[in-house]
């Protein structure tokens, strides 16, 4: 049978359009992949690179902080409470920094960055409603001494509330209270706003100096930039 010429090219237009959809869902696919991963603070880890540097709050008595006020150094680090590589960090290399800490070298800042959910936003006033008896670090401790190496963990209201009793924080029905208050929201969302302003898109994320550092790098990379900036 003879195709007649107008048939010929409906066909092959048709053709052309199903190819182009196909491409475009395979594309969409590899984007949203690509984003989750980034996210998730999944990707392969940066090396330290020179950018706009936090700014270090420096406040007295700031509950989110820990060490001298005046120390030269100051690392900055952007975190979400269900971050596994938070745990990491965590649990491998803040003991390590503590050395810097006590010797009057380094001052750490924390910073909120929930980016995975809800929950890790409730997580967020439950760690700031630890901080608002003075028990910001031990809760930290308590938390990521908890978190799986892979995965994001399950913090219902009951596990964070357990967390505090394990971290000793004194008055645990004014914990509960204030965890579920919506009096931190504003600060924790001024610092979510702080760390994509930075250019971060997962985490952890740290700024040294006028470093930035992504992931939960290994401790040298930490101790190494700390030894430089105290050197100079």
């Amino acid at each position: 049978m003879k195709v007649r010429p107008a048939a010929a090219i409906a066909v092959v237009a048709i053709a052309v359009v199903a190819i182009v959809l196909v491409l475009a869902t395979l594309t969409k696919s590899g984007s949203d992949d690509d984003t989750s991963e980034s996210a998730a603070g999944e990707s392969s880890y940066a090396e330290p690179s020179g950018a706009g540097a936090g700014i270090p709050r420096r406040e007295d008595d700031d509950p989110l902080a820990m060490g001298d006020v005046d120390a030269p150094v100051t690392l900055i680090e952007y975190a979400d409470c269900r971050c596994p590589f938070c745990g990491v960090f965590a649990r491998d290399t803040m003991p390590e920094l503590e050395k810097y800490i006590d010797d009057g070298a380094l001052r750490v800042e924390w910073r909120d960055f929930p980016i995975f959910g809800e929950q890790s936003f409730a997580a967020a006033r439950a760690a700031r409603a630890a901080a608002e008896q003075d028990h910001f670090w031990e809760f930290y401790e308590v938390l990521f001494a908890d978190s799986p190496e892979r995965g994001h963990p399950d913090l219902t209201q009951d596990k964070l509330i357990g967390y505090a009793e394990e971290a000793g924080v004194p008055d645990i029905e004014k914990f509960r209270k204030d965890m579920t208050d919506k009096t931190y929201d504003k600060q924790i969302k001024a610092d979510r706003k702080e760390a994509t302003t930075l250019g971060m898109t997962g985490t952890p994320g740290f700024v040294i100096g006028d470093q930035i550092i992504v992931g939960a790098q290994p401790t040298s990379v930490f101790t190494d930039q700390i030894e430089k900036l105290t050197d100079q």
